[in-house]
């Protein structure tokens, strides 16, 4: 396990396991959710990046540029294809000192059928983190591409999201994306609403204006914001658990639907980069 501290701020690593992050605190206090010493599973980390897609893709088919390419699913039990592939390899850490880290990894071409390297740039503050998640197209044919972040919060007392957005996709059994719902939808996020009291909350919020902030009452304010890029805002929150996720993404999920998903084309030797800081007051 790698890490990296400055003042009261100390951020930790599994770069094995995905490339997470395994823990980050301020004077002791987890603002992540922390990691256990053996997890093996980035969905049990404090957080991990999704490269080069978020969320969800049908069954894992789609055709991109004349091609059709069908993914095989990455999860126990679960029947499409999540994430990318980042989340389920194993990263180098090419540099972890003086309060900065920087992890790589490189994905040959295989079902995913492009080549390319990610990085996560990590810079550390006295109350948070800066990470800025790259991707750069290291094959020889264009390369659909897209971004996220996926940490994890443990879940205070009283705790309430403010996020602003103008409303929400809804999603069907396999918590795939249905119908955009304007507006309010089960809790609102953009007044402040209560985390807990709601039925499964794992859905993408659009319009979302890059800040949202955690807040519970007599402890710090956790405040997550993220790069122009990041228009869609995922929400986990999963009924009688202990932590939640607030997910800055640069794609939605189903990311090779129709209308605006947020992906992008990278030409053979392009990259793409998203940021996002978490701070505590």
């Amino acid at each position: 396990m790698s890490a990296i501290e400055l003042g009261q701020a100390r951020l930790t690593f599994l770069p094995q396991v995905g490339g997470a992050v395994a823990s980050f605190t301020v004077g002791g206090r987890d603002v992540l959710r922390a990691a256990a010493s053996d997890t093996v599973d980035a969905l049990a980390a404090a957080s991990f990046p999704l490269v080069p897609f978020c969320n969800r893709i049908p069954h894992g088919r789609f055709v991109f540029d004349g091609r059709e390419v069908v993914l095989p699913p990455n999860l126990p039990g679960h029947p499409h294809a999540l994430h990318g592939q980042g989340w389920r390899a194993a990263w180098a850490v090419e540099r972890a000192e003086d309060g900065e880290a920087l992890l790589s990894y490189e994905h040959p071409s295989d079902v995913w059928p492009w080549a390319y390297r990610a990085e996560q740039r990590f810079v550390l503050k006295e109350r948070g983190f800066r990470a800025e998640l790259t991707v750069i197209n290291t094959g020889e044919a264009a390369m659909p591409a897209g971004l996220g972040f996926h940490p994890y919060f443990p879940r205070r007392p009283g705790e309430t999201l403010t996020a602003a957005n103008d409303g929400v996709w809804l999603i069907d059994t396999d918590v795939l994306p249905t119908v955009h719902h304007p507006g309010p939808w089960e809790a609102d996020w953009t007044a402040g609403a209560l985390v807990e009291g709601h039925g499964l909350i794992d859905h993408c919020y659009t319009g979302w204006d890059q800040r949202a902030v955690l807040r519970a009452p007599g402890q710090p304010d956790t405040v997550i914001t993220a790069s122009p890029e990041c228009r869609w805002l995922h929400v986990y929150v999963p009924p009688g658990a202990d932590f939640l996720c607030v997910e800055p993404c640069a794609s939605r999920p189903n990311p090779f639907g129709d209308g605006d998903t947020g992906m992008v084309v990278l030409q053979p030797g392009e990259r793409r980069s998203i940021w996002m800081e978490i701070a505590t007051a």
